[in-house]
């Protein structure tokens, strides 16, 4: 084991004889450059900085292997997050790597300090250890970055293709899903149309499907551009990219396609129908042609030639118009020919053919008319004086101012009749003119046809073209209400107010499109049996009504907003030269144009087998012409506090003069009211009628109509009437509660009072049996009128003695309130009986003839019995036949008109129509009392027509009950 010299030293002196100079520090006496505490500081901070590179390096490592395991998103929202949380983190290392570089840096400018203030200084050992170690960990953080870099840009280039491709994705998801939906909405294009009119508004459907389509294509377009340079740039997802093209561009190409290939077979059936409307023309033309020829012109060789050279001319102009070859249809339109179609064509070659063989017909018969020889004229017998003239030639002279069949065919049956007695005459001229009668009436019923089927080829014709109309207004105005591009340009006012301004046209429509349109297709070779489609339908033209109600409102709407650009653009898009406004009119003249178009079948129809359907088609209508008149007007009424629609059904309107008479009221009021009639609107409902004062309000359009401002009602159970008024036969009396209140109305015309008295009394009479109804259970005391089921007494003799409950007299068409005071209660019988009768004006009173107060009492004194107007059946003989005078014999029906003076009755006998005055105890021996006379016979009880009021306050029952009896027999 070697053994260690240890010298010790007494000074630095010493040292020096040890070790040179140039081996020790300052600090020693040396010449050394070193500082120990520099070199402690420089190794530590070059362990530290060693140690940050290689935590750097790992750090990235873990970043790139997470980068690298990182899954791509398969939507732009998570993959925008992945790129935005990757880079964030990517910063922030290169932040750190920054961060270690400056220390790094720092470090080796420390190191190299002395070179730097001394060029000429020579770093030692450990110095140049320290920089080496320093610039070697440099390079490496350094080539840690660079790799990081490339790792980060190819990772960073992927999320960016992965971003492309989702938004590619995206936007390809978004535009199938419109192509698909505009494929969906191009396959209900499958109607080749049925008409040209109904093609034209298909094709410009297409059109604007086209354009509206166009925006989607090139959308597609674009996209699949995008998706080849996609592709181009070496995209990681290439296959995908290119499959979704590819199915891109075949939706589009199917689409564009489709759509050519639509067109095409639209203009081969635009083509299709002009043709065979201009066949249908042709042929309707020619049939009018034949029809326009007059049988009297035709008789004469001169005009026979001249309408065989019409029919030749008009036969000329069959080339470019007339269908020449069925094959040749089949081959040029195959693709459009469906089975409807297909029998619209077979029709029109129908009708073609059948229109040749008219005009065929009508060219032989014209050409024997043109090719007979005129014969001389042969010696006759002269005929007497007395004998009258020919008919042939005032037939014919008749014959050139109006045509009429009848006059023709009797003129041509005596014709025929004198040529058989005239034996100069052959039997061909005969025959000929017996061809001619049968030509005449054969052609007159062609004649109507013609005439049924263009009435009924209009009502097709307008029935379609109204289709489309409210369908145009359904899809280009209602339906863009919804539409959210064009939310921005609806006005607030027109927010949520479709149904306000549209009505039920939606089912309107609905109706129309799929049944009533169908329906009257069917009848287009029968014309005449249409009013059965009408009949069978006319529930459902109801609807019409419920749209009237609300057009009022519908009107007012669209003038507050009839400006908008919304409007305008609708408008634009559809090529309207007419506002909505117009179009929104369109139902109220249809349900007008039907009952024109009736009219017209029916007048070309009354001798065929549905003319009874047409009137009653016609009538049901024209009742529903009424009805929405009616509604128009009672939605106007203004200032009724109940409810309408508990009134019962709206049965007539009208305006009418008015006078009130009150019998509790002052003389004066009373007197004036006879003078000054009020203006009044009535409106009779089923159960009330309405009062009201006419206000014409100022305004456009339906603010322009009256408004009603209600002023009175009457309960129809205490209403009676008296159907004339002296003066006046536009007058009759509504009466209310017992006369207590008589209105007296005027009408405008005879007509319209009567149709008004009549439905009155249909109201009471249905009232009357509805009572009668309800109250067979009750008692017969409890009435206060006498059962209907006894006979009821017409003698002119009233006795109050023998009255043991109220009887009624109801001589034929009477009226006759009875009404009862309190001291009925006390038996003492009626306190007053007034009868309305409908007299001859030169009586005394037209509506009351009896207004005497008769009580218990009074009746007793009386000795002879009382006669009242009326018709009463004779019980006796009375006058001498064969004279000027008034006779009667028993069986006989009188009418007793009025009592004069001296007790004397203007007296009528029904029997021989003859009058007279007869005295008041003569026709009590005539007549007979009350128990022998007989009763009005059914007949005349039928025809009776009579109005019975009992009040409210006949009987204790009735006041308790509140019941109130209306009677007419009508």
């Amino acid at each position: 084991m070697s053994q260690k010299v240890v010298i010790m030293l007494n000074s630095v002196s010493e040292l020096h004889n040890y070790i040179d100079k140039t081996q020790l520090t300052e600090e020693l006496g040396g010449t050394l450059g070193y500082c120990h505490t520099h070199w402690f500081c420089h190794r530590t901070a070059i362990e530290d900085f060693a140690v940050k590179v290689k935590e750097t390096a790992q750090v990235l490592q873990i970043f790139g292997t997470e980068l690298a395991e990182t899954e791509l998103p398969s939507d732009v929202t998570a993959t925008l997050g992945l790129t935005t949380m990757h880079t964030g983190k990517r910063d922030k290392m290169k932040n750190d790597i920054s961060q270690t570089r400056r220390q790094g840096c720092s470090l080796l400018s420390c190191i190299q300090e002395p070179v730097s203030r001394n060029p000429g200084h020579q770093l030692n050992t450990d110095e140049l250890d320290n920089q080496n170690t320093v610039e070697r960990l440099l390079a490496q953080l350094n080539e840690t970055e660079m790799a990081f870099d490339e790792f980060w840009n190819k990772h960073q280039l992927k999320v960016e293709q992965c971003l492309q491709l989702r938004y590619f994705e995206e936007d390809f998801r978004e535009i199938k899903a419109t192509l698909d939906n505009m494929t969906e909405r191009f396959s209900i294009f499958t109607d080749v149309g049925n008409s040209s009119t109904h093609v034209g508004h298909i094709i410009r459907e297409l059109y604007n499907f086209e354009e509206r389509s166009q925006e989607a294509l090139n959308r597609a377009e674009a996209l699949t551009i995008q998706g080849d340079k996609l592709i181009k740039d070496n995209h990681y997802a290439e296959d995908s990219l290119f499959s979704k093209c590819n199915e891109m561009r075949g939706v589009c190409d199917n689409l564009v396609n489709g759509i050519k290939i639509k067109k095409e077979l639209l203009n081969q059936s635009m083509d299709l129908h002009i043709r065979l409307e201009q066949a249908l023309q042709w042929c309707d033309s020619g049939i009018y042609l034949l029809a326009s020829q007059s049988v009297d012109k035709c008789q004469s060789q001169d005009g026979a030639e001249a309408a065989l050279q019409e029919i030749e001319r008009y036969l000329d102009t069959a080339t470019g118009q007339k269908l020449e070859d069925l094959t040749n249809i089949r081959t040029k339109y195959g693709a459009i020919l469906g089975d409807e179609l297909m029998n619209h064509v077979l029709k029109t070659f129908q009708k073609q053919e059948a229109m040749e063989e008219m005009f065929e017909k009508r060219r032989v018969s014209l050409k024997k008319l043109a090719a007979k020889q005129t014969r001389p004229v042969q010696p006759v017998a002269p005929r007497p004086e007395g004998a009258p003239r020919s008919p042939i030639l005032h037939s014919r002279t008749d014959h050139r101012k109006v045509y009429d069949p009848n006059s023709i065919h009797k003129a041509n049956v005596t014709q025929i009749n004198l040529l058989k007695k005239n034996r100069s005459l052959s039997k061909m001229e005969v025959n000929e003119l017996s061809e001619g009668r049968k030509c005449s009436s054969s052609d007159d019923e062609e004649n109507l046809g013609v005439l049924r089927s263009h009435v009924m080829n209009e009502l097709i014709e307008t029935e379609r073209a109204y289709v489309e109309e409210l369908l145009c207004v359904l899809e280009g105005y209602a339906a863009e209400m919804e539409n959210p591009s064009m939310i921005p340009f609806i006005p607030v006012v027109l927010h949520k107010k479709k149904d306000v301004l549209f009505g039920n046209m939606t089912e309107i429509y609905d109706f129309h499109n799929r049944i009533f349109l169908r329906e009257l297709e069917n009848y287009i070779d029968c014309p005449e049996l249409v009013g059965r489609c009408f009949l069978e339908r006319m529930e459902d033209l109801q609807i019409y009504e419920r749209y009237c109600r609300n057009k009022p409102r519908s009107e007012s709407l669209w003038r507050q907003c009839s400006d908008c650009i919304f409007f305008q653009e609708c408008q634009k898009k559809l090529e309207h030269k007419l506002g909505l406004d117009s179009y929104l009119l369109k139902p109220v003249q249809r349900i007008t144009k039907y009952q024109l178009l009736l009219k017209e079948l029916l007048k070309y129809s009354k001798n065929c087998e549905g003319a009874e359907d047409l009137q009653e088609a016609l009538t049901a209508i024209v009742g529903i012409l009424k009805a929405v008149n009616d509604s128009m007007h009672q939605i106007a009424i203004t200032g009724y506090e109940g409810n309408l629609s508990e009134l019962g059904k709206l049965l007539m309107q009208g305006s009418f003069n008015v006078w009130i008479d009150h019998k509790k009221g002052h003389a004066k009021v009373k007197d004036l009211a006879r003078f000054k009639p009020m203006q009044r609107h009535l409106f009779l409902h089923e159960k009330a009628l309405l009062f009201c004062k006419k206000r014409e309000e100022s305004g456009e359009g339906y603010d322009k109509a009256p408004s009603y401002s209600y002023k009175q009602s009457l309960h129809m159970t205490m209403v009676g009437i008296t159907e004339n008024v002296k003066g006046d036969n536009k007058k009759f009396e509504i009466w209310y509660n017992a006369r207590e209140e008589v209105y007296i109305v005027q009408a405008a015309t005879v007509e319209v009072k009567n149709v008004w008295v009549n439905e009155i009394r249909k109201v009471l009479t249905g009232q009357l049996e509805a009572r009668r109804v309800s109250n067979q259970h009750l008692k017969l005391e409890h009435f206060p009128v006498a059962p209907l089921a006894l006979p009821i007494n017409t003698s002119p003799l009233w006795s109050p003695q023998k009255v043991r409950r109220p009887e009624i007299v109801i001589p034929d068409n009477h009226s006759i309130s009875v009404t009862s005071s309190k001291k009925q209660e006390k038996g003492k019988g009626w306190t007053k009986m007034s009868h309305s009768l409908d007299i001859p004006e030169e009586s005394n009173d037209g509506w009351s003839s009896a207004d005497d107060q008769l009580n218990s009492s009074d009746c007793e004194e009386e000795t002879n019995r009382k006669l009242l107007p009326g018709k009463y059946t004779v019980t006796a003989d009375f006058g001498k036949p064969g004279g000027n005078e008034l006779t009667a014999r028993t069986g006989d029906l009188l009418h007793l008109v009025c009592e004069g003076q001296e007790a004397r009755w203007l007296v009528r006998n029904l029997n021989t129509n003859k009058e007279g005055w007869v005295p008041a105890t003569k026709l009590q021996t005539l007549l007979g009392d009350s128990s022998s006379s007989q009763s009005i016979s059914s007949s005349e009880s039928a025809s009776a027509s009579s109005t019975l009021s009992s009040s409210s306050s006949c009987t204790d029952h009735c006041t308790a009950s509140g019941t109130s009896i209306t009677d007419i027999k009508g």
